[in-house]
């Protein structure tokens, strides 16, 4: 075996020993130079995000992967750490390595005046390792301790500006939500062990009999992690953890977020696959109202809002909806098999995940921008900083394009696809999702004309714009954004195509561990 066979054999567990290993040194590096530990911090989520693409690239070309650490006999009672990869697997991993990067580069000036920032990188580390254990991995337990991994670190870097009240009640807030979703999940875990022996996501989606403790294990699973997603109405946490921590943790939150939505799509469609596909309309209209009912809350409440982050906020929560929609209108049209509107649904909800992580993203960092440059996110005592922030105000601009569906941005792309499938499904669910994205519109209008197009006010007359970091971060942000909406369907084709049709065969899934058990 050559350097690079062993490189795209070991690349599930490279993926994440890496930025796990880039921790623990990070600080290290701080002991010795502040700017030689961001740039170890930065070059280790790049080589983190080469071997994601890798991975996924393999991943692709050849099939879904399996790596076990630990014994190879799937058959012995031993503790191990299984993954299975597939292409959902590395369609949300790309999301997560790339909103992570773009973190880092971005917090090199945004948070060089804090104190404490060896332990701030690695923080973001293990929150990336976290997120990518859980959507690598292939067991249910391997997945709640890669979960509770995100989860303590998240809490920490919401809370990392202990001098702020608001934001130690967010942390505090967003870690007793993380320990009750942690405990269901936990519970799940042992009432699936209890019954079927088995850990293995694959194993048990083999083995499941849809007893009364299955569902019960079910209905823990989706309450953990639709709140942990911010699905209404458990999205509570979600406002004040997105709004009151630095902004460049907010944008890797968005990516754990969204890992929390994969572990409930990897619920709903591989473990508990065989069940939906015997009665998907049921379960897909219940999808359809909670995402209808997620894009209005998120949207009437970010009209209220004053704060820009909060605005920001609840329009992430709006957004989410669109996903469950898209997810939701697949599923109604899943019997006997998916139909083509139904999988188009799908890729429009598969390719709004990543669109999302992508728009609210870029917000989320110009919001930072404005705070770095004002000290200041109340839309009342802002204005005209256009004149001085010009590239901040372009980014915003294709922030506000995408976010609300217009082209040629990504967000045209992905909320279209959803627009064609709903509207064959009930034009009245198109109808509300369109106006719900012209609404939208018309907040992140008022914002641009409130933030930056208004009078100017004396005191930010000597206002500069923000350092080159955060410039060439956000606009990384923006040309994936621009690329996506431009051309879409090499996106579609090469990525969200192959991610919407592992999640719908879960029989590949499950075949794949089985035939290293044989067929046990």
């Amino acid at each position: 075996m050559n350097a690079l066979e062993f490189f795209v054999v070991n690349s599930p567990i490279f993926a994440v020993a890496i930025p796990l290993l880039g921790a623990f040194l990070t600080p290290i590096f701080g002991m010795i130079n502040d700017k030689l530990r961001n740039v170890f911090a930065i070059f280790i989520m790049i080589i983190t995000t080469g071997i994601v693409f890798a991975l996924s690239y393999d991943v692709v070309t050849n099939g879904i992967r399996t790596y076990i650490f630990g014994a190879q006999d799937l058959s012995l009672p031993v503790v191990r750490i299984l993954f299975e990869v597939d292409a959902m697997s590395c369609f949300m991993a790309i999301i997560s390595v790339i909103l992570a990067v773009v973190a880092l580069i971005y917090s090199w000036a945004f948070m060089k005046e804090n104190t404490g920032l060896d332990k701030y990188y690695t923080l973001l580390l293990l929150m990336t390792t976290g997120m990518l254990g859980m959507e690598l991995t292939g067991d249910m337990f391997n997945f709640f301790v890669f979960l509770e991994i995100t989860s303590i670190s998240s809490a920490a870097l919401v809370a990392f500006w202990i001098n702020r009240g608001k934001s130690v009640e967010a942390g505090f807030k967003y870690i007793v939500i993380s320990t009750i979703g942690a405990l269901f999940v936990l519970f799940s875990i042992a009432l699936f062990y209890g019954q079927y022996n088995a850990l293995n996501m694959a194993i048990i989606a083999n083995s499941i009999q849809f007893t009364f403790l299955d569902k019960i294990a079910l209905v823990l699973l989706i309450g953990a992690l639709a709140m942990k997603a911010g699905i209404v109405p458990l999205h509570m946490w979600l406002p004040d953890a997105y709004s009151k921590a630095p902004s460049s943790v907010t944008l890797v939150l968005v990516a754990a977020t969204q890992a929390s939505l994969y572990g409930l799509l990897r619920l709903c469609f591989t473990i508990y696959g065989n069940m939906i596909t015997l009665s998907p309309v049921s379960i897909g209209w219940l999808l359809v109202l909670f995402g209808i009912v997620t894009i209005l809350l998120g949207v009437i409440m970010a009209i209220a809002q004053t704060d820009l982050k909060r605005l920001i906020a609840f329009a992430a929560v709006g957004e989410i909806g669109y996903m469950i929609l898209g997810i939701g209108t697949g599923l109604v049209t899943m019997s006997p098999s998916i139909s083509a509107a139904g999988l188009t649904a799908l890729k429009g909800g598969i390719f709004h995940i990543m669109n999302d992580a992508l728009d609210i993203g870029l917000m989320f960092l110009v919001a930072g921008a404005i705070f770095y440059a004002t000290r200041e996110t109340s839309l009342d005592r802002l204005g005209g900083l256009a004149r001085n922030m010009k590239y901040t105000t372009a980014f915003f601009i294709i922030g506000l394009l995408a976010v609300s569906g217009l082209p040629p941005m990504n967000g045209f792309a992905s909320k279209l696809l959803i627009y064609e499938s709903t509207y064959q499904l009930n034009p009245i669910l198109a109808i509300i999702a369109i106006l719900a994205s012209i609404l939208l519109l018309a907040i992140f209008v008022k914002v641009l004309h409130s933030a930056f197009l208004g009078p100017a006010l004396p005191r930010f007359n000597e206002v500069k714009e923000v350092p080159k970091s955060m410039l060439f971060a956000m606009a990384i942000i923006a040309g994936i954004i621009i690329v996506f909406g431009v051309f879409p369907d090499i996106i579609i084709t090469n990525i969200v195509e192959p991610a919407a049709n592992a999640l719908v065969n879960n029989a590949g899934y499950i075949s794949k561990i089985l035939s290293l058990t044989g067929g046990a």
